[in-house]
């Protein structure tokens, strides 16, 4: 679960035995440093890396299954820090979006699904509260929750509307209820609310009661705002996140750059939606994420909308956002992709995830060699959640036959599957 503590590998056994069920061999997999390895884990985690073939017989102990990842670049799985499971899938509705429980759920249960196939094993879920919808969305999006257990990690983020005035009573109450409940993180957008301090404050004051990380929407725009958010969230446990940021860009550049130092000194952490953003925030662009990184800022990357009103196309796919970060945003392949997977991790409180033994094996094996090549074309998946394959997509490229492609030896690929 989110929030907890990475485990100390289980300890090996010192003698070969009987094949494990839950082992599970990765073989002939490529790594970002250039090695073929072949990776074992067993217990949720990775229990040994070794040159391609040295695992092959079982090691310390034999596997129970195997997975052929030859041409499959290895990664951490990415983990998805903005999402919104109860407006998801959404656009195309006929007619008014239900907020009836069971198409929540659905809707949520799918959509988490479709994370999961582009790679995401973890998804922080923005949930509204209050209003008309009551806390029926929130139970909704938790019993989807529940039914992905074991498939992918989800987690929910309660989000009033108004916690200021007299109208604001009523929110905070819910919010409560809300935590009560299962929500795991507070949050909402202040920017909506009449008095948007006041509102930062309320959240911050529940979170600190419950021992809650915080999630807010927000502009950015007014510096001054900032700054009190700043001085407020400096210090708090288990932290304050901010997202999407996008009219931070926009900002004179002293001010965005103070702005950017007062965040960091405060240990705020941005999340970006470089695919486009979400309801009541603007979608007209990612925040500065390198004038971000470049202050200490620690910035990841989310989905944002997927195909809602908000975005009728969205993806719903980190390994996308961090392909627009790298051709958009001028970050490396390895840092944009950093802000998907290991930035993007530590926003939900989730261990570190390395190929090394004793790391938790939340992996993603992604088709290609480099991984530039790897977000630039990033079709075949192989989903590892917990030492199992919980996830895979196959795609077939063909071309009919040509001399230029037999004269030239182009790489095409074959109808092999991993297996």
């Amino acid at each position: 679960m989110p929030d907890s503590q990475p485990q100390p590998p289980p300890p090996s056994s010192s003698s070969p035995g009987p094949a494990d069920p839950s082992s599970l061999l990765l073989c002939g997999a490529r790594l970002t440093d250039g090695r073929t390895v072949d990776v074992r884990l067993g217990g949720g985690r990775i229990e040994a890396v070794g040159t391609a073939g040295s695992l092959a017989a079982g090691g310390t102990r034999a596997c129970g299954a195997r997975v052929d990842l030859g041409g499959y670049l290895l990664l951490p799985a990415p983990a998805e820090p903005h999402a919104h499971a109860d407006t998801a899938l959404s656009a195309d509705a006929e007619g008014p979006v239900s907020y009836e429980p069971q198409d929540v759920q659905r809707r949520a249960t799918e959509a988490a699904l479709l994370q999961l196939g582009h790679g995401a094993t973890a998804v922080r879920a923005h949930v509204r509260v209050g209003d008309v919808q009551g806390l029926g969305s929130l139970e909704a999006v938790l019993q989807a929750r529940r039914a992905l257990r074991g498939l992918a990690e989800l987690t929910t983020v309660a989000m009033p509307r108004v916690l200021t005035g007299v109208a604001g009573a009523d929110g905070l109450a819910v919010l409560r209820d809300a935590v009560k409940m299962g929500a795991s993180v507070v949050g909402g957008r202040p920017d909506l609310d009449p008095d948007p301090t006041g509102y930062v404050e309320a959240v911050l004051g529940v979170a600190s009661e419950h021992g809650c990380p915080v999630d807010l929407h927000t502009d950015a725009g007014d510096p001054a705002r900032l700054a009190r958010l700043a001085a407020m969230a400096g210090g708090l446990r288990p932290g304050v996140t901010l997202s999407p940021c996008g009219d931070l860009g926009r900002l004179p550049s002293e001010v965005a750059s103070r702005t950017a130092d007062q965040l960091a000194a405060a240990g705020v952490t941005v999340v970006c939606l470089p695919q486009g953003g979400c309801g009541g925030v603007d979608r007209r662009g990612a925040a500065p994420v390198r004038l971000l990184r470049a202050a200490g800022v620690r910035v990841a990357a989310g989905s944002g909308a997927l195909r809602d009103v908000s975005n009728p196309v969205g993806r719903g796919d980190p390994l996308e956002a961090a392909f627009l970060l790298a051709s958009r945003y001028g970050l490396s392949p390895e840092e944009a992709y950093d802000t998907v997977s290991g930035s993007a991790r530590a926003v939900l409180g989730l261990p570190e995830v390395r190929v090394e033994a004793g790391f938790p094996a939340e992996l993603l094996a992604v088709r290609g060699d480099r991984l530039a090549g790897a977000l630039s074309l990033a079709y075949s998946r192989v989903v590892v959640h917990r030492g199992r394959v919980v996830a895979r997509t196959s795609a077939v490229r063909e071309f009919c036959s040509s001399a230029a492609s037999v004269e030239l030896g182009l790489p095409r690929q074959g109808r092999g599957q991993v297996s």
